[in-house]
């Protein structure tokens, strides 16, 4: 194969993936473009989807679902006594005032948060993370450290840290640009 950059560390490894194959294809039949976007992208994608397994089986191994997960895990971030404002997870999880509403309800129902009077603003409530709710709260997210360990199990700390900052740098850019 030639050695042209695919936007992968083929000059480091001799082994190639799906995505070098893809982008060897791509530059056979197009040769006039430079394909380094989507040997880095098309990776993160790829990656993505696994990850997005290995967290709904974390997940779904501790009887939550993805949104449960963000709302119960958001209160448990909060620190004793694990509680927010409905306003305080909206800005958390980024879902409309209409949707939380039935968010909560719903863990609510489950016995996984409990709604209380904010004691600052008797007009106020806020969502306070039940024992239920921090149990399975705290089982997934040991879980998902493993889960998400083992995906990365082939990169050293180093390599973790690195790829680490780099995907930073591309997410501020993301975020500054409004994307």
């Amino acid at each position: 194969m030639t050695t042209r950059s695919t936007g992968g560390a083929r000059a480091a490894t001799t082994q190639g993936d799906e995505v070098d194959r893809i982008v060897e294809a791509w530059i056979t039949q197009r040769p006039d473009l430079d394909f380094s976007p989507l040997g880095v992208l098309s990776r993160v994608d790829r990656l993505s989807r696994h990850l997005d397994r290995a967290r709904r089986d974390a997940f779904r191994r501790s009887d939550l679902e993805p949104w449960e997960w963000d709302v119960l895990s958001a209160l448990r971030r909060a620190g004793e006594p694990f509680q927010l404002s409905p306003k305080q997870l909206l800005l958390q999880t980024l879902v409309s005032s209409g949707t939380m509403t039935n968010r909560i309800d719903r863990l609510v129902g489950r016995r996984l948060v409990r709604r209380e009077s904010d004691p600052a603003d008797g007009r106020s409530v806020l969502v306070t993370l039940t024992d239920e709710g921090r149990i399975r709260v705290d089982a997934a997210i040991t879980r998902l450290v493993d889960a998400e360990a083992v995906l990365l199990e082939s990169l050293s700390r180093a390599d973790r840290d690195r790829l680490a900052a780099l995907l930073r740098k591309l997410s501020l850019g993301f975020d500054a640009a409004g994307a």
